[in-house]
């Protein structure tokens, strides 16, 4: 494997930040392939993450999203109870130009000289059929039906970020109905296009927005009764808004949309929503509450495990449906600990990744002795 910037790792890192188990550069120069894959954490199993396709500004910027990405991606597994740890690959480049098959099976030896300590899947700019072309190489993938997965786990995603939404609305309205709320989305792609069904069917008023006008006409031929406005800027001043669902690109919260989004609740599909850590108690200081994008966004990754765990399509939606009780007893410990829900979301996931770790530890000790 050659690193496509040996200045990279360092540049991202720096010198006492390495909190990863490994990073993986990968550079293929016949097809063009530059891809970061970052395995966070082993402690609870293999590390689970989706490939995600897309043009980045900078090598040292793809790195950077690898590296928040898989972090958070070792948080919502143990949030989810899942036996897995958090990994993430993202491939540079304008997928709508770059990809090919060529690259893709790339990609896939890559993944699979890790030897399974990364199971790779869809994200944003990837696919099932993307994944099919990787699985000829690496079987390490659980998106791919060909060989034996689950398929595009968009569905599991949208539900999840769904029973999220009637969690946080039992805990700030006392009631887990969205009827008659008026529920903003922001990016209706994927998952985004599914909330919104899932939003709608439950009698919420919706307004939407996305850069892609292709994805706003077909959310609005299906229900037109959706609401469209311009932009993401548009979108967060909405007068009467309940809820600010983030469900395109990270970063969505940051000091600028903190102090003039006028929902009550943000809870969205996203990964790492908080552009820093700090907006969300400058969100909590406005009354706003946030729901832990981890936490709520966890459905796609329970669907991804019914390929190690062999779950019927009923069982693996029963487990995405329960993220309404993690979503509550997440914001009630909050409450009763007296800090914000993204701590309270932390100090659990962290304390399963730190027992988990500790046992092995144990076990490695003990067979030493």
């Amino acid at each position: 494997m050659s690193s496509f910037d040996r200045a990279t790792p360092h540049a991202v890192l720096g010198s006492d930040s390495f909190e990863h188990e490994q990073v993986v550069l990968c550079h293929d120069p016949s097809t063009g392939l530059k891809a970061v894959i970052a395995i966070h954490s082993t402690a609870l199993g293999p590390a689970l993450g989706g490939a995600r396709f897309h043009a980045y500004a900078s090598d040292e910027e793809a790195v950077a999203d690898a590296l928040s990405l898989s972090r958070g991606m070792s948080y919502k597994n143990a949030m989810a109870g899942l036996d897995l740890g958090g990994g993430k690959a993202v491939i540079v480049g304008d997928p709508a130009r770059a990809k090919s098959e060529a690259l893709l099976l790339a990609f896939g030896r890559f993944v699979a000289s890790l030897g399974g300590r990364y199971l790779t899947g869809c994200d944003v700019g990837t696919d099932e059929a993307d994944m099919d072309v990787v699985a000829r190489v690496c079987r390490w993938t659980t998106c791919s039906r060909t060989a034996g997965g689950t398929g595009d786990p968009s569905g599991a995603t949208a539900l999840g970020v769904f029973q999220g939404m009637r969690a946080a609305a039992h805990h700030r309205w006392g009631t887990s109905s969205l009827r008659g709320r008026t529920i903003g989305v922001a990016g209706v792609g994927k998952v985004g296009h599914l909330l919104v069904e899932h939003l709608v069917h439950d009698g919420a008023r919706v307004v939407v927005t996305d850069v892609r006008a292709e994805a706003v006409r077909r959310v609005v031929d299906t229900f037109p009764e959706v609401t469209v406005v311009a932009d993401t800027e548009a979108l967060i001043r909405v007068e009467g808004l309940d809820v600010y669902a983030p469900c395109a690109l990270g970063g969505a919260l940051d000091d600028a949309v903190a102090p003039v989004v006028t929902a009550e609740v943000v809870c969205g599909a996203a990964n790492n929503q908080l552009a820093r850590p700090d907006v969300e108690q400058q969100l909590a200081e406005r009354g706003v509450l946030y729901v832990p994008d981890y936490v709520v966004n966890a459905g796609g990754a329970i669907a991804a495990t019914r390929v190690l765990t062999g779950d019927s399509p009923q069982q693996c939606a029963a487990k995405v449906e329960r993220i309404f009780d993690t979503t509550l007893a997440v914001l009630e410990r909050a409450n009763a600990e007296g800090v914000l829900p993204g701590a309270a979301a932390d100090r659990i996931a962290e304390q399963r990744i730190a027992g988990a770790a500790n046992a092995r530890a144990e076990e490695r000790a003990s067979r030493a002795g």
